[in-house]
């Protein structure tokens, strides 16, 4: 294949936003991948990297999971024909993996926390995760074994 210079793999994902705060404010167990579906001036915002995930959440509703309060800045070209930035968003998932969330988000007590927004093969994917909320006993604990572990790596550069 002479002309094919496409990459592949997990080098080839372009990361446009991450949600850093969810790994301080949650366990995160298990991780799932979801096409959106997004307008058109949506897609052109999101490859600009204009998302913000903070205060975003996943939730299963019916046979379907939607994305709320994850903000698409809008467009400058779109003109007024620009679309909601908070507006609730679907998400693509099987049919099995709708029903295994559904069954845990009601029983288990977690909730659907979004990761990070990328591009895969030309397409916008979300990484969601099942988290359980951290106390802040769990928070305070992490940020100790974070700082040990940055210390111990300071000390060893200072002596290799």
């Amino acid at each position: 294949m002479a002309g094919s210079s496409k990459k592949k793999g997990p080098a080839a994902d372009t990361v446009l936003a991450t949600n850093r705060a969810a790994s301080h404010e949650f366990h995160l167990l298990e991780r799932f991948e979801a096409g959106l579906v997004l307008t058109g001036a949506e897609v052109k915002s999101c490859r600009a990297g204009k998302v913000n995930l903070k205060e975003a959440y996943a939730k299963v509703k019916g046979a379907e999971v939607f994305l709320h309060g994850a903000h698409f800045s809008p467009y400058l070209q779109a003109g007024r024909d620009a679309p909601d930035p908070l507006r609730v968003r679907k998400l693509l998932l099987h049919a099995r993996e709708i029903r295994r969330l559904a069954r845990e988000t009601e029983q288990g007590g977690m909730t659907l926390v979004p990761l990070k927004v990328y591009l895969k093969g030309g397409r916008i994917k979300l990484e969601i995760a099942l988290g359980k909320g951290k106390k802040a006993g769990d928070k305070r604990e992490a940020l100790k074994e974070k700082e040990s572990a940055r210390e111990m790596a300071r000390a060893r550069a200072l002596r290799g």
